[in-house]
């Protein structure tokens, strides 16, 4: 019998000073049997990053041929492509073909291995690339609750989450840039 995924529901008010975005978001995030709380919360940050009302998250995990996040125009064209994790070099070229606009969202300890690998693969992409400090994202996780309440601001090159019971702030740095 295979396992089913387990639903969790944010409400989160998010204010983005650097993009001068404000908005409450209610986010259902399914977390794919085989995914990591840690990697869930990295989408939910990339959600936050780049939130917009057309923004969606996809099937993820369950579909190989989709990002964690896109964003599509009205006549179906890919606007924006967002990757969690650390992808193969072929899967984000061929995201660069697909999306305007791809970023990429390195979340865990072997994101600096994966990065010394690829970069140079990668500079040549159209595509940016960001990492989530993880031990931060690694604790944030700690605190996750399957219904929450969050209160996300994003400043310079952090997130400051707070919800009932917890703080955290989730840093992260961009390795390559095209936009």
């Amino acid at each position: 019998m295979a396992l089913k995924p387990t639903i969790y529901k944010f409400r989160i008010a998010l204010s983005d000073t650097n993009r001068d975005y404000y908005d409450s978001l209610t986010c259902t995030i399914a977390l794919h049997p085989s995914e990591t709380v840690s990697r869930m919360m990295a989408r939910v940050m990339a959600f936050c990053l780049n939130a917009s009302p057309e923004l969606v998250f996809t099937k993820g995990l369950s579909t190989i041929e989709e990002p964690d996040l896109w964003l599509k125009a009205l006549d179906g064209t890919l606007e924006q492509w967002i990757e969690v994790g650390e992808p193969a070099v072929d899967r984000v070229k061929k995201a660069t073909r697909l999306a305007k606009e791809v970023h990429i969202y390195a979340f865990n300890s072997k994101s600096d291995v994966w990065w010394n690998q690829s970069k140079s693969k990668l500079a040549a992409l159209n595509a940016s690339i960001h990492r989530f400090n993880d031990t931060e994202i690694d604790a944030l996780a700690q605190s996750v609750q399957r219904g929450m309440e969050l209160s996300v601001m994003i400043t310079g090159n952090s997130l400051f989450v707070d919800s009932s019971d917890s703080s955290h702030e989730i840093t992260w740095e961009t390795l390559q840039s095209h936009d």
